[in-house]
């Protein structure tokens, strides 16, 4: 699906599966059919690019936040801009809570400001910040809610995972285990465990609760994006290196295969190619029938498995 002129930054299904937004550093979040790849609508109106993208469970209302320092709020279905928030520093990620009555934004340590992640309440019509927590020093790809709102779990840039108490905003558990930044974390549907991305060329499974590491799946090249099958004991992974690095070294397209791997027995069970260029982000389905890749070629890929992949024992 072609519907981005700049590389693809994040792709997120709602909760149903049928709907599909993504996003890029062309300022114009998409939304697409999940089903069919048929382009729905846009949602104009950042003057930068689009980091990251959320929507709610009801699929009603879709978050937004870019590198102009803004988060817009959306309604999904008329694509109207229902408000802006305005931050200090662009917008790295944003992210609902379970439940849809608050939402976080994490914004970068650029233009002389500290990274931060602000917690806002949400009522239709109004969002209010009724949290921050500021880290000096720290420099963050992510930062997801834990289970049942309690904590916020952090990607670094220096490789490591930290949890925060949302009620104490303090730092209450960390583990650096990758030796480069992470670029993303993925959770389980039940949020028990998590994968985490790195340029380290490794991907590693935690326990959520102990940020003990289960598993290593080592891939031989940077990781992007990765994601934890719904349905099957299978991980996807995606990456390669930087667009920069690959105009100056030899190319190399078997490096930006998507790659499964057991999630269990860390093997490699197979790849797709696909992307002409590094892959950014990934997610399966919520019903784990599909998965949807985005890459640095500007392209979004909808991957429907073949029969024979769910008759199969793994």
């Amino acid at each position: 699906m072609k519907g981005h002129q700049r590389p693809i930054t994040l792709v997120k299904f709602n909760r149903e599966g049928d709907l599909l937004f993504s996003c890029a550093r062309d300022q114009t979040p998409t939304l697409w059919s999940a089903t069919t790849g048929e382009r729905i609508g846009s949602y104009v109106g950042h003057n930068g690019a689009v980091l990251s993208c959320d929507v709610n469970y009801e699929s009603t209302v879709l978050l937004t936040g870019s590198g102009d320092t803004s988060v817009k709020i959306w309604d999904v279905e008329t694509g109207k801009e229902r408000q802006s928030l305005s931050h200090k520093a662009p917008v790295r990620w944003v992210e609902w809570a379970e439940g849809d009555k608050q939402f976080l934004t994490l914004t970068d340590a650029v233009m002389g400001q500290t990274t931060t992640i602000l917690i806002y309440s949400f009522e239709p019509g109004r969002a209010v910040v009724v949290g921050e927590i500021s880290l000096p020093n720290i420099k963050l790809s992510q930062a997801s809610w834990g289970p049942l709102n309690k904590t916020i779990i952090t990607a670094g840039e220096d490789g490591s995972v930290r949890v925060y108490d949302v009620e104490t905003k303090k730092l209450i558990q960390e583990s650096k285990e990758h030796t480069k930044p992470i670029t993303r974390i993925s959770f389980d549907k039940f949020k028990f465990t998590f994968i985490t991305a790195s340029k380290d060329c490794t991907v590693r499974l935690y326990d959520t609760k102990t940020l003990q590491v289960l598993k290593i799946y080592d891939t031989g090249r940077p990781v992007n994006a990765a994601s934890i099958s719904p349905l099957k004991d299978h991980v996807v992974l995606g990456g390669g290196q930087s667009a920069e690095a690959v105009t100056t070294s030899r190319a190399d397209s078997s490096q930006f295969r998507l790659r499964f791997f057991h999630k269990i027995f860390a093997e490699e069970l197979g790849s797709v190619p696909g992307h002409f260029g590094p892959v950014n982000t990934l997610a399966f389905s919520p019903d784990g029938r599909s998965f949807v890749s985005g890459g640095e070629d500007g392209y979004v890929r909808i991957h429907h498995f073949d029969p024979s992949y769910f008759t199969e024992e793994d």
